[in-house]
């Protein structure tokens, strides 16, 4: 069974940065030229998944601690440039050449016709959008065309299911997973038991900030993950990479 989860959030990208400035500005619009799945990382964003290097150096990625026998670490990872940029970049500096498996199943949350929309901007040309995510909730409310966290969560459940099996076919233990800010909080709520209202008065209170970890470790036999680590920067401080914090999925915080 998968002992260790490790995940990733990819590093700042360039629209992370076009949306926190929209939000600023009061602007209705976000100013992102490529299709989500093509966004890439800032500058800003290369520097941090440089330093994910040291954190990966940090690691033995044969043995996973407390572990029943088993050996190797995983690889899996988003479709998403952001994402496979950010692993991409973090192994290549390490000095590693591990598989890294793309999963669709790991893309970031699709948002429909609200995509490319900062919160102004959904209450003026979809308000009657805003009054049924208002109603239905964040965890429930899908936008036409998009998904809602719970879509995101069936999501996660297939891939962990995924996960166990390769655990029981080769040996892994732990997994190292570079994805995005919705996904990461997700896979926290399947993983751990937590109920709608305690995923959002989680995410209420932290943001999983950009190439920052997120550690969760099972028992053997265990149902259910303890949170370890949430949203660990260290490694950036460590080599002097800038931390930056911006919701990429703007449903995140409850607003």
């Amino acid at each position: 069974m998968i002992r260790e989860l490790l995940l990733v959030r990819h590093g700042e990208s360039t629209a992370n940065v076009a949306a926190t400035a929209a939000e600023a500005a009061g602007s209705e619009t976000i100013d992102v030229d490529e299709r989500d799945a093509d966004v890439p990382l800032s500058e800003k964003g290369i520097e941090q998944a440089r330093a994910l290097a040291s954190w990966l150096d940090g690691l033995d990625l044969g043995a996973v601690a407390g572990g029943d026998g088993g050996s190797g670490t995983a690889f899996w990872c988003s479709p998403y440039l952001r994402a496979r940029q950010t692993i991409g970049t973090a192994v290549e500096e390490a000095g590693l050449e591990p598989t890294i498996r793309v999963d669709e199943r790991l893309r970031d949350r699709e948002l429909g016709v609200l995509d490319l929309l900062t919160r102004r901007g959904v209450e003026a040309r979809h308000p009657e959008e805003a009054a049924r995510r208002h109603r239905l909730g964040k965890f429930y409310h899908r936008p036409p065309g998009g998904e809602s966290w719970s879509d995101v969560a069936l999501r996660v459940r297939s891939v962990l299911r995924d996960l166990d099996d390769l655990a029981g076919e080769t040996g892994t233990q732990r997994v190292v997973l570079t994805a995005h800010d919705a996904v990461i909080m997700l896979v926290v709520y399947v993983c751990t038991g937590l109920s709608e209202d305690d995923l959002l008065e989680f995410a209420r209170g932290n943001t999983v900030t950009n190439a920052s970890v997120t550690t969760l470790r099972r028992e053997a036999g265990a149902s259910w993950w303890t949170l370890d680590r949430f949203a660990d920067v260290d490694h950036l401080a460590e080599e002097d990479a800038p931390v930056t914090v911006h919701e990429g999925d703007r449903d995140v915080r409850p607003h």
